[in-house]
């Protein structure tokens, strides 16, 4: 079983050297057949020197794209590098690389796409406004696929060659959740495990600002029930809009039988633009179910 065990890196550079030396001596403990890649996001410090020099091949971007695009060139390389099973592991040294075994085994037992819980293991610290938002990518995720989903963020999976190849990420938001919510729809057999996740040491440069991180959480989250659940999403938002126009039409019916309607044209019109508009949205959220993802 080949394996490519796989991090993406930005100004990683104090803790990218580390946690390669520490993933090596776990993979030749266990005589796992293995390549280290790092992902270097345009990193502007020597991460991808670093990781070199520790023993990693290194794929560098030309300028900083983000996690997604990085992800998504992960996956790129390491099908290219031949790889039966792709392990992700986040650079910053929260996620144990003595972990890794329990992710490969079982994929061994027959998963394709194993996730480490860390709500299901161990959290050394996290601040509440991610944990509050993890809680809630996973109980959407859960609701959308009808599995239970502990840690739908998690930056600490395996899965296998298949499902790589038949899921290639296309969101640039929600990668880490639209990777889970299509492996359920294409059938494919996923597990959580529990995991051990350290304090972050230095500041994260995810959550430097948790008012703009709770509000990007919140846009990921409508994100995933626009694009994976079309008929609720539009449905709901038609049909609130629809209902609007409902009451403001019984107003225009009261003034009609008690005072006259003399003098609300402009009303009158914009209730029926309101009404369009709601209809059109639940239309177009049965069009939009046809051909989700």
């Amino acid at each position: 079983m080949r394996v490519i065990v796989t991090i993406p890196a930005y100004n990683e550079e104090k803790t990218i050297a580390d946690l390669i030396r520490k993933i090596h001596k776990v993979m030749k403990i266990n005589s796992y057949n293995y390549k280290i890649l790092v992902v270097d996001d345009g990193s502007d410090d020597k991460t991808a020197n670093a990781a070199k020099n520790a023993g990693a091949a290194v794929y560098s971007h030309p300028k900083n794209y983000g996690l997604a695009e990085t992800f998504i060139s992960e996956i790129k390389k390491c099908l290219e590098l031949k790889a039966e099973v792709i392990v992700h592991i986040d650079a910053d040294g929260q996620y144990l690389p003595e972990e890794i075994p329990k992710l490969l085994n079982e994929i061994k037992n027959g998963y394709d796409l194993v996730l480490g819980s860390r709500f299901k293991g161990k959290i050394e610290s996290m601040p509440l406004v991610k944990r509050l938002g993890n809680i809630a990518f996973s109980k959407a995720v859960s609701q959308i696929t009808k599995v239970k989903i502990t840690d739908a963020q998690t930056g600490f999976r395996a899965f296998t060659r298949e499902l790589a190849e038949k899921i290639p990420i296309r969101s640039k938001h929600t990668y880490t959740q639209e990777q889970i919510i299509r492996a359920v729809r294409e059938k494919f057999r996923i597990k959580e495990i529990p995991i051990y996740f350290r304090k972050r040491h230095g500041k994260s440069r995810l959550i430097s600002n948790p008012f703009g991180y709770a509000s990007r959480a919140w846009i990921n989250i409508i994100r995933i029930y626009r694009d994976y659940e079309p008929l609720k999403f539009f449905g709901w938002t038609g049909t609130f809009i629809f209902l609007i126009g409902f009451l403001i039409g019984l107003y225009l019916a009261y003034l009609h039988f008690t005072t006259g309607i003399v003098g609300h044209f402009a009303l009158v019109m914009l209730d029926v633009l309101i009404l369009s508009i709601g209809l059109q949205v639940i239309i177009f959220g049965f069009l939009s179910d046809m051909y989700k993802g």
